[in-house]
């Protein structure tokens, strides 16, 4: 492929390879003839859904035993890549469903909740939305207000909102983070699994987008909604576990930006290449050849970064922080290239028929969210020099 410059492909196993490849033909099939009208539209193509879960996107590196593929973290990784490759909200559905919703109640739920349910969002015939973001909290999610009482029986009252979520508006379940009992303190939170269509919960999508359009965004409200004593994730407590689910995501994302950097300059070369002014293909000018020469260079960097990370993690030596780096660092050349491919489209390049425009505006969002790009700063510059800069 003409981004693998410095033949990463190499370092991959077989195995991760195939995973790549099928990936990346459905996208080409299914998700590239499609997107650019599902972006100018603001709609989020559920036609795809069942191919995704036929493929074993949904919760791949989680273990077969509840239905899932089993694969390895690179594999995962690059499953990442190539969704995002066709469309940064393609991915970020499948990165909720899996990293958001799948792993909380693999990494926290009971034995029966990880049977009833896993197999089924596995397959794709429930769909997940993770609540952790609110209206005053997106960076300080231990300031959240969302609040579930007990009851005498056992059961919980929630009450809160929550905003920005991905797949709220067409998720069966909810995983909902909420600070118990009246305690205001980040120690209480705990993780709930909550069915959509309960009594009290509301789910509005965010409109006047211009970024991630083909992407549900929605507003989540919870006004006295109960659920049962075993809706609680038994095993979750306080903000170490929604930001262990974070991380999760957030390794997904580092792989993802990847894949639009990669599509973008894709179509950046290949325009160069067809592109003929005054006489010549622009591609033959330096000005674009330094453009190019700069994405690739950029991209064999993440290329490195990501699959070390990818490494690290299923060896189990990975730390948040790396992972902070790597989010951070993919993000925002993934962010630059699709300006500077953008430019060497001239014109076309606003044309909802090329990608590189729809990634530059999605990308915004991706710098954004799961984390902004300033927040994994001062998370690195903690841990280089043991100084928290939160404080």
């Amino acid at each position: 492929m003409a981004n693998d410059y410095f033949n990463i492909d190499s370092a991959l196993s077989e195995e991760e390879r195939a995973v790549r490849d099928s990936v990346r033909k459905f996208v080409d099939d299914r998700i590239m003839p499609i997107i650019g009208d599902a972006y100018v539209q603001g709609k989020f193509p559920k036609q795809i859904i069942p191919g995704l879960a036929e493929l074993g996107v949904f919760g791949a590196n989680l273990p077969e035993e509840y239905g899932c593929a089993g694969l390895n973290n690179v594999a995962y990784g690059l499953i990442m890549q190539e969704l995002e490759r066709g469309d940064s909200g393609i991915r970020s559905f499948a990165s909720v469903q899996g990293a958001l919703v799948m792993y909380p109640i693999f990494a926290f739920g009971s034995e029966e909740q990880k049977q009833n349910f896993l197999p089924r969002m596995a397959a794709g015939e429930i769909i997940g939305c993770f609540g952790l973001t609110e209206p005053d909290y997106g960076s300080n999610p231990s300031g959240m207000i969302t609040m579930a009482k007990e009851q005498a029986d056992g059961s919980w009252v929630i009450n809160g909102a929550k905003m920005w979520i991905t797949n709220g508006s067409q998720a069966k379940v909810a995983i909902v983070w909420a600070k118990t009992n009246g305690d205001p303190d980040a120690k209480s939170i705990r993780g709930f699994i909550v069915p959509t269509d309960t009594k009290g919960f509301t789910a509005k999508d965010q409109k006047g987008k211009l970024s991630l359009r083909a992407s549900d965004t929605s507003e989540l409200v919870f006004d006295d909604v109960h659920v049962p004593a075993d809706a609680i994730l038994p095993k979750s407590g306080g903000i170490k576990s929604p930001l262990m689910c974070l991380t999760q995501a957030r390794y997904g994302i580092s792989w993802g930006a990847l894949g639009a950097a990669i599509g973008c300059y894709e179509e950046a070369l290949s325009y160069s290449k067809s592109r003929i002014m005054f006489g010549k293909p622009i591609g033959g000018f330096q000005l674009q050849q330094a453009r190019l020469a700069d994405m690739i260079t950029e991209i064999v960097k993440a290329q490195l970064l990501s699959l070390h990370l990818g490494r690290l993690k299923d060896a189990g030596t990975f730390t948040p922080n790396q992972v902070s780096m790597a989010k951070r660092n993919n993000v925002n050349i993934a962010t630059n290239i699709a300006r500077e491919a953008r430019r060497i489209l001239g014109g076309n390049g606003i044309l909802a028929e090329y990608a590189s425009m729809r990634h530059m505006a999605n990308l915004e969002s991706v710098y954004t969210y799961e984390g902004t790009h300033d927040i994994h700063t001062l998370i690195i510059g903690q841990a280089v020099t043991g100084i928290s800069a939160f404080e």
